[in-house]
C-alpha cells in the first residue's frame, strides 16, 4: 500500500471556520486524522479551540493552528487566508461552517438579527471564498459550506436563518460556476445531527426523528465523513449539496 494510500490528505492545508466545537471540531478531527494540517478559526471559544489544536499536534506536531476572529468584521477574510498561507505554505480546503442559529419570529425581527444571521451564513462565506480563491486554485482545491436542509425547506419561526441558508445554497452552485475548473465547490445540508445548545424538549425532539425517513438521529461523524468524501473522493462533484439528514427532506 502506497503512502498515498495510508495518509490520504497528507501535505493537504484545511481552513475550517466555527471549527473549535460541535460540528465544526468535528470536522477538523476527521480531516487531521486523514493526514491534513488544519487552522480552526473561532470566535469566542478561545479554550475549547485551544485544547483541540493541542490534543492534535500532541499526535502530529506542527499540524493545527488556531485564529480568532469575527467575520462580522470587514478584514476577517483576508486575515483568515493569510493565516493560512503564513503558517502552512499553502491552501487546498476552506469549510465555510461557522454560524449564527436561533429564532426570528415575524414581528419580533430586528435590523441586528437580520445583519447577523446574513453576515455569518451568507456575507462571510462569499468574501471568504473570494479572499481564498487564488491560492485555493493554485491547489485545485475545495470551498464545502455547510448549508442545512432548512435552507432548502424553510423552518418555522426561523425565517431569517433559513433565507441566509437558502443564499448559501445558491452561493455554492454560483461559486461552482464562478471558480470552475480550477476549484470545486460543494455544500452539506445537515439535518438532526446535532441538537441547538438552547433547550428543546424532547416532544419536539421524538417529532423530528419521527420526521426522518431512517427514524433515527444523526451525528457529527456523518457531517465529517461526507466533508471527507467530497474533498478526497469526488473530483468530479461540483456545485453540488448533500443532504445528510436521515431523509429528513423527502
Amino acid at each position: 500500500m502506497g503512502a498515498s494510500d495510508t495518509i490520504p490528505l497528507e501535505n493537504h492545508v484545511a481552513l475550517i471556520t466555527g471549527g473549535a466545537r460541535r460540528v465544526g471540531a468535528e470536522m477538523v478531527r476527521e480531516l487531521h486524522a486523514a493526514g491534513a494540517s488544519v487552522l480552526i478559526h473561532y470566535r469566542s471559544s478561545a479554550e475549547a479551540a485551544s485544547a483541540l489544536a493541542n490534543e492534535l499536534n500532541r499526535t502530529r506536531p506542527r499540524s493545527a493552528a488556531i485564529i480568532e476572529a469575527d467575520l462580522r468584521e470587514a478584514e476577517a477574510p483576508e486575515t483568515l487566508v493569510a493565516a493560512a498561507l503564513e503558517t502552512f505554505g499553502r491552501l487546498d480546503t476552506l469549510i465555510n461552517n461557522a454560524s449564527s442559529f436561533y429564532p426570528t419570529p415575524i414581528g419580533t425581527i430586528t435590523l441586528a438579527q437580520w445583519d447577523d444571521l446574513l453576515v455569518s451564513n451568507l456575507r462571510a462565506p462569499l468574501f471568504l471564498a473570494q479572499a481564498a480563491a487564488k491560492a485555493l486554485a493554485r491547489q485545485r482545491g475545495l470551498i464545502l459550506n455547510i448549508v442545512d436542509i432548512h435552507g432548502l425547506r424553510p423552518l418555522k419561526g426561523y425565517p431569517v436563518y433559513s433565507a441566509a441558508k437558502a443564499g448559501l445554497a445558491m452561493l455554492t452552485r454560483s461559486l461552482a460556476r464562478e471558480l470552475g475548473p480550477e476549484v470545486r465547490v460543494n455544500g452539506i445540508a445537515p439535518g438532526p445531527v446535532l441538537w441547538p445548545e438552547r433547550p428543546m424538549n424532547d416532544a419536539l425532539k421524538l417529532e423530528i426523528i419521527g420526521k426522518t425517513a431512517l427514524k433515527r438521529h444523526g451525528s457529527p461523524a456523518d457531517i465529517a465523513r461526507t466533508a471527507l468524501f467530497l474533498i478526497k473522493d469526488a473530483p468530479y462533484i461540483t456545485g453540488q449539496i448533500i443532504a445528510v439528514d436521515g431523509g429528513r427532506s423527502i
